[in-house]
């Protein structure tokens, strides 16, 4: 289970070097496991101290430097040094030499040149750590900061970016010596949260779950025209509740469907756009949020309840407009229904139904004020004594080392990337750039209007932009920690609620994920596809376009806030239909299709999009304009489908293309249906056969 997409593939570590990597993992589970219950007594920056130590170096054994012979799958001489240099440099501040923790602590302010030489060491090795799990963008984002920390002293003072400027012994003691540096937040949550729920997703996986949720998907919809889509959707939202991770959905639910997808007769771009829109899904999917969720919770004080809470009908709002999308490709593709080992979904349930029950039982944890942290743990403990019941996933001693260390070992690219920015946000807290360029983002919006409602409108697109372009660089959770110090400010100062505000950020730093040229859930599916890679893209923000647009009516209108459940049951009611109504609207300009009727030509698209546009405003007037401009592109949809003669499901007027498309995937054949029957197992689906006494069965 990983939480961020931006992660480089590890090695894959075997023998003795990976019995040592798993050997540290699973101490380091341990020990996640013991402060749930017995903090240690030094207090919270003390255990961070003591989890980095613990991770970190496994950063540079598990995953590949990618200079010279750093490629290789076993860790080299650079390798080992440098992950002894790294457990040295985090252990120093606990070292009985120097006056112990305590001595390191008195010395906030004043450090000593050992001092300084242990905080540097340690920022290079974490910089390099991002760069090994993450790719070359974060550090770059992370050196700049450093830089305008460092050199922000020499700017033309009359600029308002303009500071002091700090020595690098000030900049040091921020990142290593303070709660805002290294030690931040952004850390605490991922030693304290994250680490947890990759435990958690691990021994779910290993319990069989994962394989259930895609085969009760496969047969909950064996039977529609829709069900290769639907599949897809429904085990991409599905597995998304475990996992955290949009790539690993994507690739997971992609090995199973793919295959259903192309006898159905989807082109491998199509499809792969819809599994990758899918499995970014994950990050959104309650009760395993993505990694930011967690650090929302943090910055805004309220419990990890809260912001499930909030993020349920956006979620609910994202797989509507998939599935719509699905089943306007139906119709426009003219997919074909296809057969399928036949099971019930049923039995399904009453067999594996359990495996869900550790997801409800976080949440009534939840509800009964329990911490989220001891609530996750209870949940594995759950999943563990659930799995006895299939003997063939029963939790044994070596699948439970196998599950503490693999959940470890998925969190070190979070790791990594939350100590970096640390970077970020010491650099950020030391030079007030935060407020600066959240007063630069509100001025560049009053340069162009006074009006106040154009002022906060201007300000949210620019912001939405900020935050797509920043997302093209960064991972989400460094993305969400950025555009929170920046945009965050900004928002709030235009009187945006906080909650509305902090989920604004999240939504589009996810959201950034489908967006070309680095939309890697998309990279996944093609893998999978064979599809080419930019086309997989951009079918991938085809479908989830719609969703880019519902964050931005939590922050325009005081009626936004509605759909993160705050407020009475009737607002939260008749604004998610509305917005229900937009995501509709929305759905019928990129797809081009009028459910029930048929092809919407260019005047029809337009008033939906316009439709979907006005509805999101969520007042009586943009309401009511909206809901007569998705009636009239309807309605002349209807007119011009009387006027070609075409059956609302003929794809007859989506002109030649489509249906040279039609006639290729249509030649699917009995060549390759009898492949997939061969290769049933290899593509992961034997476990839909009646047969079979556990759709979860391990090789």
């Amino acid at each position: 289970m990983h939480y961020d997409d931006e992660e480089l593939p590890a090695r894959s570590l075997s023998g003795r070097i990976g019995a040592v990597v798993s050997a540290v993992a699973f101490a380091v589970a341990l020990l996640v496991l013991w402060q749930v219950f017995r903090p240690l007594a030094r207090g919270s920056q003390f255990y961070l101290i003591i989890f980095l130590a613990g991770t970190l170096p496994l950063v540079f054994l598990a995953y590949r430097s990618r200079f010279g012979n750093g490629g290789r799958e076993r860790p080299t001489l650079p390798d080992w040094l440098l992950a002894g240099l790294a457990l040295i440099a985090c252990l120093y501040p606990v070292n009985p030499f120097g006056g112990g923790y305590d001595g390191f602590l008195d010395r906030q302010g004043l450090l000593e040149p050992i001092d300084i030489l242990f905080g540097a060491a340690l920022l290079i090795l974490v910089v390099e750590a991002c760069r090994r799990t993450t790719g070359l963008a974060l550090p770059i984002v992370c050196l700049a900061f450093l830089a305008y920390g460092y050199y922000g002293g020499l700017l033309p003072q009359n600029w308002p970016i303009a500071h002091a400027g700090l020595d690098f012994a000030q900049i040091v003691d921020a990142l290593y010596n303070s709660g805002s540096g290294f030690y931040g937040t952004p850390l605490d949550v991922a030693a304290t949260y994250i680490v947890l729920f990759t435990i958690y997703g691990a021994v779910l996986d290993l319990s069989g779950a994962s394989r259930f949720f895609v085969d009760l998907s496969v047969a909950a919809f064996r039977k529609s025209r829709s069900a290769a889509g639907r599949t897809a959707v429904a085990a991409g939202f599905l597995l998304g509740t475990v996992s955290g991770s949009g790539t690993a959905t994507t690739v997971s639910v992609g090995a199973v469907t793919w295959p259903l997808l192309r006898r159905a007769g989807y082109p491998a771009e199509q499809a792969g756009g819809m599994l990758a829109a899918a499995g970014v899904g994950a990050i959104l999917s309650p009760p395993t949020l993505g990694a930011a969720a967690f650090i929302v919770a943090e910055y805004l004080d309220v419990s990890y309840l809260t912001v499930l809470g909030w993020a349920t009908i956006p979620t609910l709002l994202y797989y509507l407009g998939i599935l719509l999308a699905v089943e306007i490709d139906v119709r426009r593709f003219r997919v074909r229904s296809i057969e399928v080992p036949a099971t019930s979904a049923w039995r399904l349930l009453l067999r594996f139904g359990y495996h869900f029950s550790s997801l409800i039982l976080i949440v009534v944890l939840l509800a009964l004020d329990i911490s989220a942290t001891r609530a996750v743990v209870y949940a594995t403990l759950a999943a563990f004594l659930l799995s006895f019941l299939d003997p063939r996933c029963r939790m044994t001693p070596p699948r439970v080392f196998s599950a503490l260390s693999a959940g470890v070992r998925g969190v070190l690219p979070v790791v990594a990337v939350c100590a970096a920015a640390g970077i970020i946000t010491a650099a950020t807290t030391k030079t007030g750039l935060g407020a600066q360029l959240a007063s630069l983002l509100v001025s560049g919006a009053q340069a162009v209007t006074s009006n106040p409602t154009a002022v906060l409108a201007l300000t949210v697109i620019l912001a939405a932009v900020a935050l797509a372009i920043l997302g093209l660089a960064v991972p989400v959770t460094a993305s969400f920690i950025i555009g929170w110090v920046i945009i965050g400010p900004a928002l709030l100062g235009l009187g945006v609620p906080a909650p509305a505000a902090a989920m604004f950020v999240f939504y589009y730093s996810v959201l950034s994920e489908v967006t070309p040229p680095t939309a890697l859930a998309a990279v996944g599916a093609s893998a999978i596809t064979g599809g080419r890679t930019v086309p997989t893209m951009w079918q991938a923000l085809k479908y989830a376009l719609p969703a880019f647009l519902v964050p931005v009516a939590f922050v325009l209108t005081d009626s936004g806030s509605a759909l993160l459940a705050r407020g009475s049951f009737i607002d939260v009611l008749w604004t998610t239909i509305v917005a229900a109504l937009a995501v509709l609207g929305l759905a019928v300009a990129t797809g081009g299709w009028v459910p029930g009727i048929g092809a919407a030509g260019t005047p029809s698209r337009l008033l939906a999009a316009v439709a979907g546009l006005l509805l999101l405003y969520l007042e009586p007037l943009t309401i009511g304009v909206g809901v007569t401009a998705l009636i009239a592109a309807a309605v002349w949809a209807f007119v011009r489908r009387r006027s070609t003669g075409s059956a609302p499901g003929d794809s007859a007027s989506f002109g030649t293309a489509a249906k040279l498309r039609e006639s290729a995937t249509a030649n699917v054949g009995l060549e390759e249906r009898n492949a997939y029957s061969k290769d049933a197992e290899a593509d992961r689906s034997a476990g839909f056969a009646e047969e079979k006494e556990s759709p979860t069965e391990r090789g």
